[in-house]
Parts: C-alpha cells; structure tokens; sequence
C-alpha cells in the first residue's frame, strides 16, 4: 500500500508524458505509457465547487461510504481487513458492462489512506491476494496496478 502510495505520488509530479485525451468544461482526462505494464495510465483533473472534506466523503475507500451511491461502476465495496486506520485489504465488486457482455468484475486491493500538511488526502490501491477472499464464483477477478484518487485542495 505504501508503494502504491508513493508512486501515485511520483506520477502526480511527473508533468512530462501526458497527452489530453478528453476534455469537458469540469474534467480533463490524460494518458501516457505505463513503465509497469504494456498499457496506458489514466488521469482525470477537475475543480469542484465543494470543500476539500466534502469531495473526499465522496470518494474515499470505506465500507459503507458514498462511492457506491454515485459511481456506477462500482456494485459492492468491503473491507477484508482492517491492518491499521489507514491501510487495509478491500475487494471491489463491478457490475455487468455493454449487455453483460462484460461481466461482473471482483478486485482485491490493498488500500492506503494518507493526508498531508497541505491538506491533500490520497487513497491509493494496488493488487494483493488474501486467504479471506478467494475468487467467487460469477466475477471475473481484476488485476489492479497502482492507482488511486488525490484530493487537493486549491485556493478559494
């Protein structure tokens, strides 16, 4: 979790490499090419009109939080275990895609939650096995590399 967080982090001060993809008035999506993986790395930018503290009820990983209520491709979210305050195991469920021809998903994630003196909170995740979670039957288990959200806080 720790390393998942720190190169989420290095990502983040990286400017170089990333090219616009998508863009609207409130979001902004980049990519560039992974060094981990033969595939891309996605980042999305956008300024809410919200507290910093408000966002992140929004989006961060706990059980019973808001992210299944608005994000739609996300079913389920459960803590597997609890390591400490901030890091602990979670499995992800995703529902069916395209008229189920993508099927339900299951990712299984070490997770970590940091907040810094500035004031920006980072959950970051990354794949893991554990013996309290093994494949269930109708998902297909994903495989996440380091990922994750920043909230940043901006002036005003």
């Amino acid at each position: 979790a720790e390393e998942a967080a720190e190169q989420l982090r290095l990502y983040r001060r990286d400017p170089d490499g990333w090219r616009g993809c998508r863009s609207t008035g409130e979001v902004a999506v980049s990519w560039r090419p992974s060094a981990e993986f033969a595939g891309n790395l996605y980042k999305g930018e956008g300024i809410l009109p919200a507290s910093p503290q408000n966002v992140w009820e929004c989006i961060k990983p706990v059980a019973g939080g808001l992210r299944t209520k608005w994000d739609q491709n996300v079913k389920d979210f459960e803590v597997i275990e609890a390591i400490s305050d901030t890091i602990s195991v979670c499995r992800t469920t995703t529902p069916s895609a395209c008229m189920r021809i993508i099927s339900p998903r299951e990712f299984v994630d070490v997770v970590a939650m940091k907040q810094y003196e500035d004031g920006t909170m980072l959950s970051a995740a990354t794949n893991v096995e554990h013996p309290l979670c093994p494949p269930q039957p109708n998902f297909v288990r994903g495989f996440n590399y380091p990922c994750g959200c920043f909230c940043i806080p901006v002036p005003g």
